[in-house]
Protein backbone atom coordinates (compact mmCIF):
# COMPACT_ATOMS: atom_id res chain seq x y z
CA UNK A 1 0.00 0.00 0.00
CA UNK A 2 1.29 3.59 -0.17
CA UNK A 3 1.72 5.36 2.52
CA UNK A 4 -1.52 7.34 2.72
CA UNK A 5 -5.20 6.61 3.20
CA UNK A 6 -8.62 8.11 3.74
CA UNK A 7 -11.65 7.20 5.46
CA UNK A 8 -12.60 4.12 3.34
CA UNK A 9 -8.72 1.95 3.19
CA UNK A 10 -5.55 2.10 2.26
CA UNK A 11 -4.76 2.42 -1.77
CA UNK A 12 -2.25 1.33 -3.98
CA UNK A 13 -1.09 4.75 -5.49
CA UNK A 14 2.39 4.18 -6.23
CA UNK A 15 1.71 1.05 -8.30
CA UNK A 16 0.79 1.83 -12.34
CA UNK A 17 -2.87 2.59 -12.75
CA UNK A 18 -3.18 2.60 -8.86
CA UNK A 19 -3.77 -0.63 -9.11
CA UNK A 20 -2.10 -3.69 -6.90
CA UNK A 21 -0.32 -5.95 -9.42
CA UNK A 22 -1.37 -9.34 -7.73
CA UNK A 23 -4.68 -8.61 -6.83
CA UNK A 24 -5.69 -6.03 -9.33
CA UNK A 25 -7.46 -4.48 -6.37
CA UNK A 26 -7.30 -0.54 -5.78
CA UNK A 27 -8.11 -0.25 -2.00
CA UNK A 28 -6.89 -2.90 0.23
CA UNK A 29 -11.09 -2.08 1.56
CA UNK A 30 -11.48 -4.74 -1.29
CA UNK A 31 -10.14 -7.75 0.16
CA UNK A 32 -11.27 -6.97 3.09
CA UNK A 33 -14.81 -7.53 1.71
CA UNK A 34 -14.10 -10.13 -0.08
CA UNK A 35 -13.63 -11.79 3.08
CA UNK A 36 -16.68 -10.23 4.77
CA UNK A 37 -18.67 -7.89 2.83
CA UNK A 38 -20.06 -6.36 6.17
CA UNK A 39 -16.98 -5.74 7.60
CA UNK A 40 -17.34 -3.32 10.42
CA UNK A 41 -13.45 -3.01 12.12
CA UNK A 42 -11.38 -0.71 10.87
CA UNK A 43 -8.81 -1.81 7.27
CA UNK A 44 -5.16 -2.33 8.91
CA UNK A 45 -1.89 -3.18 7.56
CA UNK A 46 -0.28 -5.36 7.72
CA UNK A 47 -2.50 -7.98 6.24
CA UNK A 48 -2.12 -11.57 4.30
CA UNK A 49 -4.38 -12.02 1.38
CA UNK A 50 -5.15 -15.25 -0.17
CA UNK A 51 -4.43 -14.61 -4.07
CA UNK A 52 -6.80 -17.83 -5.21
CA UNK A 53 -9.70 -15.96 -3.72
CA UNK A 54 -8.34 -12.35 -3.56
CA UNK A 55 -9.98 -12.27 0.79
CA UNK A 56 -8.10 -11.59 3.40
CA UNK A 57 -6.56 -14.28 5.55
CA UNK A 58 -5.40 -12.69 8.72
CA UNK A 59 -4.39 -8.89 10.32
CA UNK A 60 -3.72 -10.11 13.19
CA UNK A 61 -0.21 -8.15 13.41
CA UNK A 62 1.64 -10.06 16.74
CA UNK A 63 0.66 -13.67 15.16
CA UNK A 64 1.81 -13.02 11.24
CA UNK A 65 5.54 -12.61 12.04
CA UNK A 66 5.42 -15.67 14.50
CA UNK A 67 3.41 -17.60 11.63
CA UNK A 68 5.91 -16.53 9.21
CA UNK A 69 8.98 -17.89 11.34
CA UNK A 70 6.70 -21.19 11.75
CA UNK A 71 4.45 -22.48 9.81
CA UNK A 72 6.02 -20.58 6.35
CA UNK A 73 9.05 -22.36 7.23
CA UNK A 74 9.19 -23.75 4.06
CA UNK A 75 9.54 -20.92 2.19
CA UNK A 76 12.30 -19.70 4.15
CA UNK A 77 15.75 -18.68 1.80
CA UNK A 78 18.62 -20.97 2.56
CA UNK A 79 20.46 -19.48 5.27
CA UNK A 80 17.30 -17.52 6.56
CA UNK A 81 18.41 -16.36 10.33
CA UNK A 82 16.06 -18.28 13.41
CA UNK A 83 14.18 -15.49 15.12
CA UNK A 84 12.62 -17.18 16.96
CA UNK A 85 15.35 -19.09 19.11
CA UNK A 86 13.55 -21.72 21.30
CA UNK A 87 16.17 -21.84 24.02
CA UNK A 88 15.69 -17.66 24.25
CA UNK A 89 11.68 -17.88 23.81
CA UNK A 90 10.16 -17.15 27.20
CA UNK A 91 12.55 -14.85 27.69
CA UNK A 92 11.44 -13.18 24.24
CA UNK A 93 7.71 -13.53 25.10
CA UNK A 94 8.39 -11.35 28.13
CA UNK A 95 10.70 -8.99 26.31
CA UNK A 96 7.98 -8.68 23.64
CA UNK A 97 5.14 -7.88 26.02
CA UNK A 98 6.81 -5.49 27.24
CA UNK A 99 7.90 -3.52 24.79
CA UNK A 100 4.59 -3.75 22.49
CA UNK A 101 2.28 -2.35 25.81
CA UNK A 102 4.82 0.13 26.81
CA UNK A 103 6.69 1.05 23.91
CA UNK A 104 5.34 -0.15 20.25
CA UNK A 105 1.58 1.05 21.31
CA UNK A 106 3.21 3.80 24.31
CA UNK A 107 4.31 5.87 21.26
CA UNK A 108 0.52 6.07 20.22
CA UNK A 109 -1.06 6.59 24.00
CA UNK A 110 0.59 9.42 23.89
CA UNK A 111 0.06 11.01 20.70
CA UNK A 112 -3.92 10.03 20.46
CA UNK A 113 -4.63 10.85 24.91
CA UNK A 114 -7.48 12.99 25.08
CA UNK A 115 -7.00 14.79 27.96
CA UNK A 116 -4.14 16.04 29.88
CA UNK A 117 -3.87 13.09 32.64
CA UNK A 118 -4.20 10.46 29.82
CA UNK A 119 -1.09 12.29 28.26
CA UNK A 120 1.05 12.52 30.97
CA UNK A 121 0.51 8.80 32.42
CA UNK A 122 1.22 7.49 29.03
CA UNK A 123 4.22 9.84 28.60
CA UNK A 124 5.48 8.74 31.99
CA UNK A 125 5.01 5.17 31.15
CA UNK A 126 6.51 5.17 27.61
CA UNK A 127 9.64 6.78 28.96
CA UNK A 128 10.10 4.28 32.01
CA UNK A 129 10.29 1.44 29.24
CA UNK A 130 12.72 4.09 27.19
CA UNK A 131 14.78 4.04 30.07
CA UNK A 132 14.57 0.02 30.69
CA UNK A 133 15.62 -0.75 27.30
CA UNK A 134 18.30 1.92 27.66
CA UNK A 135 19.58 -0.02 30.61
CA UNK A 136 19.29 -3.19 29.16
CA UNK A 137 20.90 -2.88 26.12
CA UNK A 138 24.29 -0.89 27.63
CA UNK A 139 25.89 -4.23 27.96
CA UNK A 140 24.63 -6.39 25.07
CA UNK A 141 23.85 -6.52 21.58
CA UNK A 142 20.74 -7.49 20.79
CA UNK A 143 17.64 -7.39 23.38
CA UNK A 144 17.65 -11.62 23.98
CA UNK A 145 20.24 -13.61 23.31
CA UNK A 146 23.86 -12.58 21.32
CA UNK A 147 21.57 -12.99 17.44
CA UNK A 148 18.81 -10.53 15.95
CA UNK A 149 15.60 -12.04 17.08
CA UNK A 150 11.87 -10.87 16.53
CA UNK A 151 12.43 -9.05 19.95
CA UNK A 152 14.78 -6.99 18.00
CA UNK A 153 12.42 -6.52 14.78
CA UNK A 154 9.21 -5.92 17.19
CA UNK A 155 11.05 -2.90 18.79
CA UNK A 156 12.73 -1.56 15.38
CA UNK A 157 9.47 0.39 13.89
CA UNK A 158 9.22 2.34 16.63
CA UNK A 159 12.92 3.28 17.19
CA UNK A 160 13.10 4.21 13.54
CA UNK A 161 10.23 6.21 13.40
CA UNK A 162 11.06 8.19 16.84
CA UNK A 163 13.09 10.96 15.69
CA UNK A 164 10.99 11.61 12.49
CA UNK A 165 7.70 11.70 13.78
CA UNK A 166 6.84 10.60 17.20
CA UNK A 167 9.00 12.92 19.12
CA UNK A 168 8.00 15.71 17.48
CA UNK A 169 3.99 14.78 15.95
CA UNK A 170 3.13 12.36 19.38
CA UNK A 171 4.46 15.20 21.81
CA UNK A 172 7.63 11.78 22.97
CA UNK A 173 9.67 14.66 23.10
CA UNK A 174 11.60 14.44 26.60
CA UNK A 175 14.53 13.36 24.23
CA UNK A 176 14.62 12.56 20.74
CA UNK A 177 16.28 8.86 19.86
CA UNK A 178 19.55 10.49 18.98
CA UNK A 179 19.85 11.76 22.50
CA UNK A 180 19.68 8.62 24.24
CA UNK A 181 23.36 7.51 23.74
CA UNK A 182 22.54 3.06 23.87
CA UNK A 183 19.32 3.04 22.46
CA UNK A 184 20.82 5.37 19.33
CA UNK A 185 23.69 3.60 18.82
CA UNK A 186 21.44 -0.16 18.75
CA UNK A 187 19.08 1.61 16.23
CA UNK A 188 21.80 2.63 14.26
CA UNK A 189 23.40 -0.63 14.46
CA UNK A 190 20.71 -2.33 13.20
CA UNK A 191 19.99 0.23 10.22
CA UNK A 192 22.81 -0.57 8.94
CA UNK A 193 22.70 -4.24 9.14
CA UNK A 194 20.69 -5.81 5.79
CA UNK A 195 17.08 -6.24 5.95
CA UNK A 196 16.92 -3.17 8.57
CA UNK A 197 17.82 0.27 6.75
CA UNK A 198 17.48 -1.06 2.85
CA UNK A 199 13.35 -1.06 4.00
CA UNK A 200 13.03 2.38 5.18
CA UNK A 201 11.64 5.17 3.25
CA UNK A 202 11.42 8.50 5.52
CA UNK A 203 9.41 10.49 3.56
CA UNK A 204 6.98 8.05 3.31
CA UNK A 205 7.19 7.52 7.16
CA UNK A 206 6.66 11.25 7.86
CA UNK A 207 4.08 11.46 4.87
CA UNK A 208 1.90 9.13 6.46
CA UNK A 209 1.75 9.94 9.66
CA UNK A 210 1.37 14.16 9.57
CA UNK A 211 -1.35 13.75 5.95
CA UNK A 212 -3.30 11.34 7.60
CA UNK A 213 -3.87 11.79 11.41
CA UNK A 214 -5.75 15.28 10.57
CA UNK A 215 -6.88 15.41 14.33
CA UNK A 216 -3.09 15.90 14.96
CA UNK A 217 -2.16 17.71 12.37
CA UNK A 218 -5.34 19.87 10.91
CA UNK A 219 -2.99 21.63 7.99
CA UNK A 220 -1.54 18.09 6.73
CA UNK A 221 1.95 19.76 6.54
CA UNK A 222 4.91 17.75 6.41
CA UNK A 223 7.89 19.43 8.56
CA UNK A 224 10.86 19.76 6.91
CA UNK A 225 13.21 18.43 9.80
CA UNK A 226 14.58 16.33 11.95
CA UNK A 227 18.20 16.04 9.96
CA UNK A 228 18.12 12.01 9.37
CA UNK A 229 21.62 11.39 8.53
CA UNK A 230 23.12 10.67 11.39
CA UNK A 231 21.38 7.33 10.98
CA UNK A 232 24.74 6.03 8.80
CA UNK A 233 27.21 7.26 11.13
CA UNK A 234 29.87 4.28 13.22
CA UNK A 235 27.78 3.16 16.32
CA UNK A 236 30.56 0.92 17.76
CA UNK A 237 28.21 -1.75 18.78
CA UNK A 238 30.19 -4.16 17.18
CA UNK A 239 32.20 -4.14 20.85
CA UNK A 240 30.09 -6.31 22.28
CA UNK A 241 30.25 -9.38 20.23
CA UNK A 242 27.35 -11.27 19.21
CA UNK A 243 26.43 -12.45 15.71
CA UNK A 244 23.75 -10.67 14.02
CA UNK A 245 22.24 -13.79 12.01
CA UNK A 246 23.48 -16.21 13.86
CA UNK A 247 24.12 -19.50 12.06
CA UNK A 248 22.52 -17.95 8.93
CA UNK A 249 23.38 -15.57 6.58
CA UNK A 250 22.53 -11.93 5.98
CA UNK A 251 19.72 -11.33 3.32
CA UNK A 252 21.04 -9.90 -0.02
Amino acid sequence: AGPVHDERSWSFDLDPDGKDPVLGIERLQEAYFKRDPEYPRGITVPAIVDTTTGAVATNDFAQITLDLSTEWKAYHRPGAPDLLPEAHRAEMDEVNQRVYTEVNNGVYRCGFAGSQDAYDEAYDRLWTALDWLEDRLRDRRYLVGDTITEADVRLWPTLVRFDAVYHGHFKCNRQKLAEMPVLWAYARDLYQTPGFGDTIDFPQIKEHYYVVHRTINPTGIIPAGPDLSGWTTPHGREALGGRPFGDGTPPA
